[in-house]
């Protein structure tokens, strides 16, 4: 647990990157012999790629930096519970184990609305931990929504003013 806490904190540091970035603060790590081959944060706004979420920035490094397609034996650490497109790539991937650290109500596909990587039916399946500095995870999220509600109430108040 120790260990899954200290590659949390690594991914909880990609996630504030993601957000003084102005994207939704979501930071991934990739371990592989205790090694951080991959990291990502959430860049879709800046990359102007809907497909980049921190989970898939982080498996394209991760698979660059090792030479292969498949990341077997890797473990992915991320703050948030991976969406249908990512947990698929974890499935194509082949990492071996996710740890996560708040469910996603809305659109989890690992345990919360889904549970893909788990599907007896698909030719992979992933080890799940879940809960890791779960309370972090999830206040960084609910205080970057909270600021952005905020702003779009003060953007509204000030525009008919302007007016």
């Amino acid at each position: 647990m120790e260990r899954d806490e200290f590659y949390m904190r690594c991914a909880l540091a990609a996630a504030q990157e993601a957000e003084q970035q102005g994207e939704v603060p979501v930071g991934a790590v990739i371990v592989l012999d205790q090694q951080i081959i991959g990291v990502g944060f959430n860049r879709p706004i800046g990359l102007k790629d809907p497909t980049a979420h921190a989970e898939i920035v982080a498996i394209r490094e991760a698979a660059t930096r090792i030479g292969n397609y498949r990341l077997t034996g890797s473990t992915l650490y991320v703050t948030v519970e991976p969406c249908a497109m990512c947990a698929g790539s974890l499935i194509n991937a082949r990492i071996a184990r996710l740890v996560y650290g708040t469910a996603d109500q809305r659109a989890g596909a690992i345990e919360s609305v889904f549970q893909i990587v788990q599907n007896r039916s698909l030719n992979h399946r992933v080890e799940v931990t879940s809960g890791v500095l779960a309370a972090e995870c999830r206040t960084l999220m609910q205080n970057f929504f909270r600021m952005k509600r905020e702003d779009e109430k003060r953007t509204k108040a000030i525009e008919p003013a302007a007016q």
